[in-house]
């Protein structure tokens, strides 16, 4: 089955996205809508495809759609496609409010389509082998810090760095958080940009997230405790230290999920949206459990003042 595949957002993620249906196979690439339809056309024309002027006139041609918009509009796009009849991937977080976030997910359920959320971590963990993991962790220590960038300052650290380690947290906790704790440092915007967070969950999991957009360098680790061992990750030299007895992929950086891992949850979504597997990498109601924990989090930014 051929899809039509196009994207909303001609951004840096959008770029991303447009190449990605452009060189997979059995997708024909139709183009992008973005508010600036110049932009819209610097990415979609050298790819084949090109620009939409409205929102309405791209879901009318295409299939499936990534929104990869700014993240205040994630919702309103992705209830616009689906209203429409189509199958979507939307970029984290999938909302900024939980109400809008499970209005996507009861949507999508009506309606009977896909959605996806681009928490792409999770094919990282896969291909190491940590969601097979025989044991529950008690502990997760997650380091995300960047340089200073424009990009997705419509959301906070938390929204949009943290959530993917979030993500991974509530992947391999066997129990649902309880409670969360954050201190942190906002910007001149009055953004929240440098976030330490501990959420506990009520199996007795804990949860440390410490992410930074105001760092000298990319730097991103992340330690996760059992009671055999522990497994301390290095995202940047795509290495890991095991000293657990798990059977893990010491070559998963080879693999070809791991070396691209955008493009495996791209492929996920189609794979769910053919039928061909039964469900994509991240789905709607695990984006918005992630979501949830998120907004517990800048909540209690909130309240330590």
């Amino acid at each position: 089955m051929t899809l039509r595949g196009g994207v909303i957002g001609a951004g840096v993620f959008g770029g991303y996205h447009a190449r990605q249906y452009a060189r997979i196979a059995g997708v024909d690439f139709v183009g992008v809508f973005d508010t600036h339809p110049d932009r819209a056309a610097r990415v979609a024309m050298p790819l084949g495809g090109r620009a939409f002027a409205g929102l309405d006139e791209l879901l009318a041609q295409v299939d499936v759609v990534t929104v990869a918009s700014p993240a205040t509009v994630h919702a309103e796009q992705a209830l616009a496609a689906i209203a429409a009849g189509r199958h979507v991937y939307v970029e984290k977080p999938v909302a900024v409010s939980v109400a809008d976030a499970e209005r996507v997910r009861a949507a999508a359920a009506k309606a009977g389509v896909i959605v996806a959320c681009g928490h792409q971590e999770r094919v990282v963990f896969q291909a190491m082998g940590l969601l097979d993991a025989p044991e529950q962790p008690l502990l997760l220590e997650a380091v995300r810090h960047g340089p200073p960038s424009d990009r997705s300052r419509d959301v906070s650290a938390v929204l949009d760095l943290m959530v993917h380690d979030i993500d991974l947290a509530l992947a391999i906790a066997a129990s649902d958080p309880a409670t969360a704790e954050a201190e942190g440092h906002r910007a001149d915007d009055g953004v929240w940009d440098q976030v330490r967070a501990e959420a506990s969950f009520e199996s007795g999991f804990t949860a440390i997230f410490d992410v930074s957009r105001r760092a000298e360098a990319r730097h991103r680790t992340m330690r996760v405790v059992y009671p055999s061992g522990e497994v301390a990750i290095d995202f940047m030299a795509r290495t890991f230290r095991n000293t657990t007895p798990f059977a893990l992929n010491p070559d998963f950086a080879d693999t070809p999920a791991a070396q691209d891992p955008l493009g495996a949850s791209v492929e996920g979504f189609l794979a769910a949206v053919r039928g061909e597997a039964p469900r994509p990498v991240v789905d709607a109601a695990e984006a918005t459990a992630a979501l949830d924990l998120a907004i517990a989090v800048e909540q209690a930014l909130e309240d330590a003042g």
